[in-house]
């Protein structure tokens, strides 16, 4: 069982940067990933990655977001990052983050809500115009 805390949400203006953590209970993940869910709306991934294996380090980003999120996995901290640049007031959503300890996930799956096993209860954003 891998336990998921998330920190970092906040209330900021638009165009600012923030930074989300994730810590894990364990370095027993594949891959990890963030999702957002505003209200309303259906759960979306925004970005995915890679911890182990050939594809190490190989991320992938939701179109809405790519360019300005980026994603950092410390091993040594068991912390995974989500950082968000030129935040949008479309951003506004309640942030998760989410564990898959199997292996060989295809990478059109990597957004893919049911392909992870763990989740953790998540971290508010909120982006004002």
């Amino acid at each position: 069982q891998v336990q998921l805390v998330e920190s970092g949400g906040d209330s900021v203006q638009a165009g600012v940067s923030l930074n989300l953590s994730c810590t894990a209970s364990s370095t027993a993940s594949y891959y990890m990933a963030w999702f957002r869910q505003a209200p309303g709306k259906e759960r979306e991934g925004v970005a995915a990655h890679t911890l182990y294996g050939a594809d190490r380090d190989l991320d992938k980003f939701a179109d809405a977001v790519k360019g300005r999120l980026t994603v950092f996995w410390s091993h040594a901290r068991k912390i995974f990052y989500l950082q968000m640049n030129n935040l949008k007031p479309e951003d506004t959503a309640m942030y998760y983050c989410a564990g898959r300890v199997r292996k060989n996930l295809d990478y059109g799956d990597y957004l893919s809500a049911v392909q992870y096993d763990y989740w953790g209860q998540g971290t508010q954003v909120t982006v004002s115009p």
